[in-house]
C-alpha cells in the first residue's frame, strides 16, 4: 500500500523518535505520528508526505499502549510544552535511554558502549524554575472551542502551539511550574486584560504586552516576575507591581524589560527594576548562584545537581588536576568541580556569562577558578596545555569542527562530555573515538514529559 497525503490508515507504533513522535511503518515506509507511543494501535490521517517518510496525526486510539495514561493537563496534546504527558513516566525514561543508545550505535557506529538507565527527575511536575508565557492579540482556540461562537479570540497569555511562533494557547495553569507561579500568571493576566492596552500582535507589530517570564528560587521559595513590554510606561507597570507584591509576599523582585524588536524573543533591550534588586538567589548542592532576568540557569534545579554530580564522578578528580571547562557558561560546572581540583579554567563565548561566573565564584568563596571570554575556535590554543581533564558542555549544535580538532590535538587524559542532544553527541563521539575510548554514558532526565534528555559521556585516552 502506498502512503498518500490525506489518507486515513490504521498503524501500530513501534518506537519513539528523537523529537517525541511515534514511529510506524507501512510496507517499510516510515510514518511519524505526534502523540503516538510504542504499543498504540491508531487510526491516523497523513498530513505530509515526503520522499522518505510521512507525518500523520491521530484521529482515534483504537487500542492504547499499556504505557498510555490519562494526562492531567487539560492542554496536553495541544500545547507545545509537553510531548509525553500521556506516557507513564517510567517509560519516558526508557524512551530517552533508547534515543541515546540508538544515536551512539547508528550515528557514531560505537557498539558495546554501556548506556545506563536514565536517572529520573526528583520532581515530575512543578520542576521548572523558569517559565516564559507569550501575550497575543489573537487567541488560538482549543479543539472543543472551534464551534463555540462565544469563545473569546482577542486576547491570550499562554504557551505556543507546537512548531508555531504566533499561535498562542491561553492557559490558566501550567503543571510544569510550582503552583504559586500559576497564581501569579492569573494576576498578571487579569491586570493586562483590564488595563485597556492591547497585547502585542506578531503580524501587526503593534501592542503593549509582550511576554511574562517567571523565575522561581527553589532553595529560597522566592519569585522573580519579568514583564516584557513594547515600551516603558511607569503609570501602568507601577500599579501592577504594587498589586503583585501586596498579594504575593514570595515575590522578591519585579522587572520590566523593554523590547521593540519584531522577533518573538522574551529578552529586553533594557530593564527597569520595579521592586527588589532585580536578582534571585538559588542553590545547586552547597553552592549559591545569583540569577538576573537575563541569566542562564539550569531549568530544573534539583535535576541540575544530579547532572553535575555525575560530571564530578566521571571527572575522577583527586585534588591535583587542572581541569579545562569548555563552554563554561555562568560557571556552574566549574564551581561544582572546584573543591576536588587544583584549578579549573573555563572558556565561554558570551562575556556577560563570564562576568556572572566570576561573581558566582566570589559569592561562594572560590578562588581556584578563572574564566576566559572568546570564541573557542580562537582561544582554545591559549588555554593551559598541562590540563589533565577536559569537560565539554556544548550547545545543542555540538562542537564546531575546529574546536573538535583542537580537543584532539590537546589529547587530555580524560574527557567528560555533557550533551543535551543525542544526535550531536554521537556525531562528536565519532571524531573523539579516534583518540579516546568511550567508557560509559549516563542519561539524566531534567525535563519530564518532554523528549529532551541530558547525557554525560566518560572518555579515556586510548
Amino acid at each position: 500500500m502506498d502512503v498518500r497525503k490525506g489518507q486515513e490508515i490504521e498503524i501500530d507504533i513501534e518506537r519513539t523518535a528523537h523529537g517525541g513522535a511515534g514511529v510506524a511503518r507501512v510496507n517499510r515506509f516510515v510514518v511519524f505520528v505526534r502523540g503516538g507511543i510504542p504499543g498504540d494501535l491508531l487510526r491516523v490521517r497523513v498530513v505530509r508526505k515526503k520522499k522518505d517518510y510521512a507525518e500523520a496525526r491521530v484521529l482515534e486510539v483504537l487500542k492504547p499502549s499499556p504505557d498510555r495514561i490519562q494526562p492531567p493537563c487539560p492542554y496536553a496534546g495541544t500545547c507545545g510544552g509537553c510531548t509525553w504527558q500521556h506516557a507513564a513516566y517510567a517509560r519516558q525514561l526508557a524512551y530517552k535511554r533508547s534515543h541515546v543508545l540508538e544515536s551512539v550505535e547508528r550515528i557514531a557506529g560505537l557498539e558495546g558502549v554501556p548506556v545506563h538507565d536514565t536517572l529520573p527527575s526528583e520532581c515530575v511536575f512543578g520542576y521548572r524554575n523558569k517559565m516564559e508565557f507569550s501575550f497575543s492579540d489573537r487567541r488560538w482556540l482549543l479543539p472543543e472551542e472551534l464551534n463555540d461562537p462565544s469563545a473569546e479570540q482577542g486576547f491570550a497569555l499562554g504557551l505556543h502551539v507546537p512548531g508555531t511562533f504566533n499561535k498562542i494557547i491561553d492557559v490558566e495553569t501550567c503543571l510544569l511550574q510550582a503552583p504559586r507561579g500559576n497564581d501569579i500568571l492569573g494576576e498578571v493576566k487579569a491586570f493586562a486584560r483590564e488595563s485597556g492596552l492591547c497585547a502585542y500582535g506578531l503580524k501587526s507589530h503593534q501592542g503593549f504586552w509582550r511576554f511574562l517570564t517567571l523565575r522561581h528560587s527553589v532553595s529560597e521559595d522566592q519569585w522573580m516576575v519579568n514583564v516584557v513590554t513594547f515600551e516603558h510606561r511607569p503609570e501602568v507597570m507601577e500599579p501592577l507591581t504594587e498589586s503583585l507584591t501586596a498579594r504575593f509576599p514570595e515575590i522578591r523582585t519585579v522587572v520590566n524589560s523593554i523590547s521593540t524588536r519584531k522577533a518573538a524573543i522574551a529578552v529586553g533591550e533594557r530593564e527597569h527594576v520595579l521592586a527588589g534588586d532585580g536578582v534571585l538567589e538559588d542553590r545547586i548542592g552547597p553552592y549559591r548562584f545569583r540569577i538576573s532576568a537575563g541569566s542562564f540557569f539550569q531549568t530544573n534545579t534539583r535535576g541540575a545537581e544530579t547532572l553535575y554530580r555525575t560530571v564530578k564522578d566521571y571527572a575522577g578528580l583527586t585534588g591535583s588536576e587542572t581541569v579545562l571547562d569548555l563552554y563554561s557558561g555562568t560557571g556552574t560546572i566549574a564551581i561544582f568541580l572546584s573543591s576536588q581540583a587544583r584549578q579549573v579554567v573555563g572558556a565561554e563565548l558570551v562575556r556577560d556569562a563570564v562576568e556572572d561566573a566570576e561573581k558566582n565564584c566570589a559569592a561562594n568563596g572560590i578562588s581556584n577558578c578563572r574564566f576566559l571570554a572568546g570564541d573557542l575556535r580562537e582561544t582554545l590554543s591559549d588555554l593551559d596545555r598541562r590540563a589533565d581533564v577536559l569537560v565539554i558542555d556544548p550547545p545543542r549544535a555540538g562542537m564546531h569542527k575546529d574546536v573538535l580538532a583542537g580537543v584532539l590535538e590537546r589529547a587530555c587524559e580524560r574527557v567528560v562530555y555533557v550533551s543535551c542532544n543525542p544526535a550531536t553527541l554521537a556525531r562528536d563521539l565519532t571524531v573523539l573515538s579516534t583518540v579516546y575510548r568511550v567508557e560509559e554514558i549516563q542519561p539524566v532526565d531534567l525535563f519530564p514529559h518532554t523528549y529532551h534528555v541530558e547525557a554525560v559521556a566518560r572518555l579515556n585516552k586510548k
